[in-house]
């Protein structure tokens, strides 16, 4: 079809479409506008109910203090999210993110703490920033080996991770005896160890050096996946591995490097949480997993693959975390945030399914 027919097709369908065509076409466009929506209601109304209203604590919502803390609860959940919405991408899925987080965080904190502490593996007291290092490697490999057992045995994603869940999770229990590694037991290795988690000022809003890494690997993988070659074969793999195959895409090698690429940004995720938490603990975060799946679906990202974006995965990623803190200063209980988060996920994938319907 030429491009002059395919504009002529487009300008018949604007003007006979109904507006809830036009609307559903948006949303295919731009997956990423409904989630959006609803950030932007949650702000107004969380803003209105404690302006004017005597709602528990919600006068504290828009503060500067506030704002901040929230943006800085968002690094974890939003730092493994992108891993796992480049794996949605591809239809997949991966329960074992968290796991892989913890057991890589876990290998940088035995490495890193002091010799002298008590109860150390044999392991302790190298240079920190080979710790580092060795960690993001081994989330990286253990990514690798989800992607291998996938694709050289044709496995279901579900099932591979959610068995590689249990293997790093016991993994970590074993070699590293359950054992939570303080801050202070880093010894010199705190500026390292640490870093992602010192803060800086920006006008009467606070930072953290985790969250500026957080919001760069948001940017460079949105540059990757809309930009490169390898962006558009995930996309490609995702929408029909089939037809993506019959166009010379080795989807094969494609999915291996998806998993390695989610494995390398866990790493990541695990430096991260020491710094956030200012400690490494092998029960950090037990419901992470879900919590990542939960931010990709309601950012936009389609379940089925093919459709997404990153911008509406930290957009997902805020909504979790503004819910959290808007109940929670309502005086709600943390119940009431379970409840509204599964409304959401229901929503999101109703939404999708009806985008997904969508007549192009």
């Amino acid at each position: 079809m030429s491009e002059t027919a395919r504009t002529t097709a487009a300008e018949e369908f604007a003007n006979s479409a109904t507006p809830m065509q036009k609307v559903q076409h948006a949303l295919h466009r731009y997956p990423w506008l409904s989630p959006l929506i609803v950030l932007v209601v949650l702000i107004v109304i969380f803003a209105i109910l404690g302006f004017g209203f005597d709602v528990g604590s919600l006068e504290n919502f828009a503060k500067p203090a506030t704002i901040s803390l929230m943006l800085q609860q968002t690094v974890i959940i939003g730092t493994l999210a992108v891993a796992q919405t480049i794996v949605i991408l591809t239809a997949g899925i991966d329960l074992s993110i968290g796991a892989i987080m913890v057991f890589g965080q876990m290998v940088m904190a035995n490495l890193a703490v002091s010799a002298t502490a008590s109860n150390v593996t044999f392991m302790a007291g190298q240079n920190p920033y080979l710790a580092v290092v060795i960690g993001i490697a081994v989330a990286t490999l253990a990514g690798g080996i989800n992607g291998f057992l996938i694709v050289r045995f044709n496995l279901p994603p579900f099932i591979v991770t959610l068995g590689t869940l249990s293997i790093f999770t016991a993994l970590t229990l074993i070699i590293f005896k359950a054992r939570t590694i303080q801050g202070k037991e880093f010894e010199g290795a705190q500026d390292v160890m640490g870093i992602m988690g010192k803060d800086f000022q920006i006008g009467p809003f606070g930072f953290t050096i985790g969250l500026v890494v957080m919001l760069a690997v948001y940017v460079i993988m949105a540059y990757v996946l809309r930009g490169t070659a390898w962006g558009t074969h995930v996309y490609a793999v995702g929408d029909d591995p089939t037809a993506a195959e019959l166009s010379g895409i080795n989807v094969k090698r494609v999915l291996f490097s998806v998993y390695l690429a989610a494995g390398f940004i866990i790493g990541i995720a695990g430096w991260i949480t020491i710094g956030r938490l200012g400690s490494a603990s092998p029960n950090v975060a037990p419901e992470i997993n879900l919590e990542t799946i939960t931010a990709v679906v309601i950012g936009g990202t389609s379940l089925f693959g093919g459709r997404g974006r990153l911008v509406g995965t930290l957009i997902g990623t805020f909504i979790i975390i503004i819910l959290d803190f808007g109940l929670s200063l309502a005086g709600l209980d943390q119940a009431y945030r379970v409840l509204a988060i599964g409304v959401l996920v229901i929503a999101a994938v109703a939404v999708d399914q009806w985008i997904r319907k969508v007549k192009i």
